[in-house]
């Protein structure tokens, strides 16, 4: 099974990976795992002052520092998960990341960083839901 993690590094991040690593009759290590960190652009002001490529090394930068803890935890339970990031908003380019590569299941956390999480879901869930059509797989 090609299995997308969606990772930012929050509390609900480690619990979905703990939820992923304990459970090994449905995610064991025969799988197919990426690791994806969708990265708010920096606001267009910011981007016009330090410009495209700083705007983007500061993308890969903070990317990097959600997905190498990730990765590392997820290499001591024995599985190996590819790395991707992009810039863009988060909701829509996690939903839109996950039906172009083609993923059987999509695994989240049901809150995240957003700044204002709503009661029962974060924000960022809420769209995932309302714009993809791969399974969604929450863990609370």
């Amino acid at each position: 099974m090609k299995i997308l993690l969606a990772v930012d590094g929050s509390p609900y991040t480690q619990k979905m990976l703990d939820y992923v690593t304990t459970h090994a009759p449905l995610f064991g290590p025969g799988h197919d795992y990426t690791a994806f960190s969708a990265q708010p652009a920096l606001p267009p002001q910011v981007r016009a002052a330090v410009g495209p490529e700083e705007s983007e090394r500061y993308g890969a930068e903070e990317a990097e520092a959600v997905l190498a803890p990730v990765c590392t935890f997820l290499a001591r339970h024995g599985i190996t998960p590819a790395r991707c990031w992009q810039l863009g908003p988060v909701g829509r380019t996690l939903a839109e990341f996950a039906e172009a590569g083609a993923f059987d299941l999509l695994v989240m956390g049901s809150h995240g960083h957003g700044a204002l999480g709503n009661l029962v879901m974060g924000s960022v869930t809420t769209e995932v839901l309302a714009r993809c059509r791969v399974p969604v797989l929450l863990i609370r």
